[in-house]
């Protein structure tokens, strides 16, 4: 089972939209998906029309241990979604356990999934904190969004020092991928941004870029996905050239 966290500390990147369009493109593949929401916000079950039922969401797996199959609902054919719930930020105030507490979302993975053959998507947190060392701890990959401005640069650059860090420490090595969004070929900064990434960072940038798009970006408002929202369009396109680039791990 690929266990894939969809992370950037910076804000505006297109971090749910991303999860959400690569999980919807993913099962439409053929492939079962596992969306889990661990941003507070709660933005991923919202922009699928997934909310908390009776049993809650990610926030009772965390905070009391519930088993993760309890708060998956069907989203669409062949994607299941935990949404956060409400009290999912409590978590990051959790004195309780130790330094077990930085493993609690692998553990219900593990004891929930299993290691089949489907792809889990965990819209991550865009913090340091509690949520964000779970998330890093129970995935295999990391795949950072990444928009055509200079100040993503610096905040990739970040981010892969602390990935680093945690692989080191941990004697491992995560896979890590970048895909850009709201990218438009036409400013030299999107350029010179892509260029930079392919620079730095060479073999994990993905081959399609998401190109900047008004659907992609109010589809979740209506709790529609990219594909049901303007099937045709380019963002549709683009959302399912990217679930094949990382499924073939195609790059620039």
């Amino acid at each position: 089972m690929r266990r894939i966290a969809v992370m950037n500390q910076k804000g505006g990147v297109g971090k749910t939209t991303t999860t959400l369009n690569l999980a919807h493109a993913l099962a439409m593949a053929g492939r079962r998906v596992t969306a889990l929401d661990l941003d507070p916000q709660g933005q991923l079950g919202d922009g699928l029309g997934v909310i908390a039922n009776g049993h809650g969401g990610m926030d009772e797996v965390l905070l009391s241990h519930a088993p993760l199959h309890d708060v998956l609902q069907p989203a669409r054919a062949q994607l299941l979604v935990a949404p956060a719930g409400p009290r999912l930020s409590e978590f990051e105030f959790m004195s309780e356990g130790g330094a077990r507490r930085g493993m609690f979302l692998k553990e219900a993975l593990q004891a929930g999934l299993g290691d089949g053959d489907g792809i889990v998507l965990i819209d991550a947190p865009p913090s340091a904190g509690l949520l964000a060392m779970n998330v890093l701890m129970a995935v295999d990959e990391v795949l950072i969004p990444v928009t055509g401005e200079y100040l993503a640069l610096h905040g990739v650059g970040r981010f892969m020092r602390i990935l680093q860090h945690i692989d080191e420490s941990l004697e491992r090595k995560t896979k890590l991928w970048i895909a850009l969004t709201r990218f438009n070929e036409r400013r030299r900064m999107a350029r010179e941004v892509r260029d930079k990434l392919l620079e730095y960072f060479p073999g994990t940038v993905l081959a399609t870029p998401i190109r900047e798009s008004a659907a992609v970006a109010d589809s979740p408002g209506v709790a529609l996905s990219i594909f049901e929202y303007q099937r045709r369009g380019k963002g549709a396109d683009d959302y399912r050239a990217l679930a094949d680039d990382l499924l073939n791990a195609r790059t620039l």
